[in-house]
């Protein structure tokens, strides 16, 4: 690919994933949440979806539904966001965890990587939480 063909593939992406968000907005709003906590889930699943799964490759919505979410929490979010601790691991996954529940809802992604995040999710939350609690008290940071 060169960088034109890129960009325009990025673009169209962070397109879907505009839609992607206002389906999501308006399925939080419809459960009657504060709008502080819908802006909040919003942030963080913006983060995701436009930030951790186009960072490397421009890689679509859907699939960050399985996976992806390994690499994200358990790596990037811990070494990308300054916020990162073992408490906003739990809710950055809690955040990603209903984006993609509304997206199976709609029929934009499938059940079964739906449950493989979720089953991703619970097996290594208590490890990505150490992992984060060991990076950010560690006084050995590799610049």
């Amino acid at each position: 690919m060169d960088y034109e063909t890129d960009d325009i593939l990025f673009e169209t992406i962070r397109e879907q994933n505009k839609q992607y968000l206002n389906i999501f907005e308006a399925d939080l709003k419809a459960t009657h949440l504060k709008m502080n906590t819908i802006s909040n889930h919003l942030a963080t699943v913006d983060f995701y979806i436009n930030t951790y799964l186009l960072y490397y490759e421009p890689l679509e919505m859907a699939a960050g539904c399985g996976n992806e979410i390994h690499g994200f929490l358990g790596d990037f979010f811990i070494r990308k966001a300054m916020w990162s601790t073992p408490v906003t691991i739990k809710s950055t996954a809690a955040s990603i965890k209903k984006f993609y529940k509304s997206m199976l809802d709609h029929g934009h992604v499938d059940k079964e990587s739906y449950l493989i995040l979720c089953d991703d999710i619970k097996e290594n939350m208590s490890d990505w939480q150490a992992e984060c609690e060991d990076y950010n008290n560690s006084d050995d940071l590799d610049w």
